[in-house]
């Protein structure tokens, strides 16, 4: 028998709350649903019981990761560094989310909910991109490299391996390299 009360809250937020952590501690590769009740506090089965499995689980926190991104796209307005600003600081805040957001191979990529915040997100970049560099916001490439630009910037911030002189401020230097994006 367990002391653990059966009733929990909002069971399936606390786990999302209880995997960003231990995926911002260890990884998403070290990451167990055995694990996530412990935090929780609650059986072992309760995640199953909510996700599934492990994919369902970083599948619901994918979704969550590219809702986040939209809203925090939109917030910056009309205007393509302001957006790009944005998404290198949705990563630095969220780490979590996004780094697994950006592996398929952790998630069902095929899921309605996944695939239905995805194109959120998606719209509010593009959104930023068309009113900031209206003359190429249809050009494919234009897209990915706007894209490419924040979202390597992101990744090489939150991973350390940018050198030094990037400075302390992930926001003020993506705003400097967005800014250059298409000024070449």
């Amino acid at each position: 028998m367990t002391d653990r009360p059966y009733h929990h809250g909002n069971l399936k937020s606390a786990l999302l709350d209880a995997a960003v952590d231990a995926i911002e501690q260890s990884g998403p590769a070290a990451l167990s649903l055995r694990d996530l009740a412990r935090r929780a506090g609650v059986s072992h089965a309760a995640p199953a019981h909510h996700f599934g499995d492990k994919a369902g689980l970083l599948t619901e926190l994918a979704a969550q990761g590219y809702d986040l991104l939209a809203d925090a796209v939109r917030a910056a307005g009309p205007d393509l560094v302001e957006a790009g600003v944005a998404y290198v600081r949705f990563a630095v805040d969220h780490r979590a989310h996004f780094e697994v957001m950006f592996q398929p191979g952790l998630h069902r990529p095929d899921d309605p909910e996944l695939l239905a915040a995805s194109r959120r997100a998606d719209r509010a970049l593009t959104e930023a991109l068309t009113a900031s560099v209206p003359a190429r916001a249809a050009e494919p490439e234009a897209r990915l490299a706007a894209w490419s630009i924040v979202h390597g910037f992101a990744a090489l911030w939150i991973s350390g391996a940018l050198p030094r002189q990037a400075g302390e401020d992930p926001s003020a230097t993506a705003r400097t390299v967005v800014r250059n994006l298409f000024n070449a």
